[in-house]
């Protein structure tokens, strides 16, 4: 009998035992650190370095309105977002960051683009990663030397019909404004095969197409895998995307802020830049990364990045200007 009694007692303390693993287990699911991203956007060498017991939840900035993408990002503790996507957020939905001494870690490119930014914005965005447009050219070395000093050769004759344009009509306009000829913007958009930002790689790689403009991050792999291809970073500067993280919750700015420092690290400096993320921070080994002699493989050279252009926060008289000069390029 007593032998039953300690059998029972043992089975209900057992019974208790587990009842707190789970609701402990239930509890830190909960707590659990969430951050929000679209994964397209990034290369697999920073998303390894997210904490692994953080949750990478999925959004789609091109249908932000949707109620899964407003449920992702108000449920999560930080959002990563790239400067094309800048005015589709409510930042009155975001905390406060660069009060904190994450602001110390920016080199002085982070500090001057965030000065673009209205108060309340600048406020609230801190710039974590910075990527390079580049030019991908296939089966052609007398353009690669060509493409290496300025952007004028996109109007050869050659290239008519074989070019592939990212869908952003800013990206081009300001592309076309370092050519130098006169309707440089109608005639760099009658050399255009298409528009595209998400198969552009494998268009040009499965076509007739010889050029394609694609962000840095987003080509690195191909030039591993395929050796039609070259990438070159013309001296005359090349487009830039910002990414963003902000952030939703106060609680959690420590365990940000280590996640932050960590991306120092040497070997993840190093990795990143491999493919194409270069990290907007003031350390000496990271601005390193902005000094190669040569546009090569690793990376535009200094020059490049001396004269690469950031695209501010428009205006509302700023968009129709825009608007209207890409339009009167589309007139005969």
């Amino acid at each position: 009998m007593l032998s039953k009694l300690a059998n029972r007692r043992e089975f209900l303390n057992f019974g208790k035992l587990w009842l707190l693993f789970f609701l402990s287990s239930c509890s830190n699911l909960q707590n659990k650190v969430k951050i929000a991203l679209q994964n397209s956007f990034y290369p697999q060498s920073f998303k390894d370095t997210i904490p692994k017991n953080w949750k990478q939840e999925k959004i789609n900035f091109k249908s932000i309105q949707s109620q899964k993408n407003r449920n992702s990002i108000l449920n999560t503790d930080f959002t990563l977002i790239n400067d094309g996507w800048i005015t589709s957020i409510n930042f009155a939905e975001f905390e406060k960051l660069n009060q904190y001494p994450l602001i110390e870690n920016l080199d002085k490119r982070s500090i001057n683009f965030l000065g673009s930014f209205n108060q309340n914005q600048r406020s609230k965005l801190f710039p974590i990663g910075l990527v390079p447009y580049t030019i991908i050219i296939k089966n052609n070395k007398e353009l690669i030397n060509l493409a290496r000093t300025s952007w004028d050769f996109l109007l050869s004759k050659k290239l008519t019909g074989k070019i592939i344009f990212p869908q952003s009509p800013r990206i081009i306009l300001s592309i076309a404004k370092k050519i130098n000829s006169s309707n440089s913007l109608k005639k760099l958009k009658s050399q255009a095969m298409l528009f595209d930002d998400k198969n552009m790689l494998n268009w040009l790689i499965n076509s007739d197409a010889c050029i394609a403009i694609v962000p840095y991050s987003l080509c690195s792999k191909y030039l591993k895998i395929d050796p039609r291809l070259s990438l070159v970073f013309p001296s005359q500067g090349v487009p830039l995307m910002w990414h963003f993280l902000l952030s939703r919750s106060k609680l959690n700015n420590e365990i940000l802020i280590k996640w932050i420092k960590s991306l120092e690290n040497k070997s993840i400096v190093d990795k990143l830049a491999s493919q194409g993320w270069y990290l907007p921070f003031n350390s000496d080994y990271v601005k390193n990364k902005y000094k190669s002699e040569m546009s090569t493989i690793s990376g535009p050279s200094q020059k490049c990045w001396d004269n690469s252009w950031s695209f501010p926060v428009l205006t509302n008289e700023q968009k129709i200007n825009l608007q209207n000069l890409w339009n009167e390029s589309l007139t005969p």
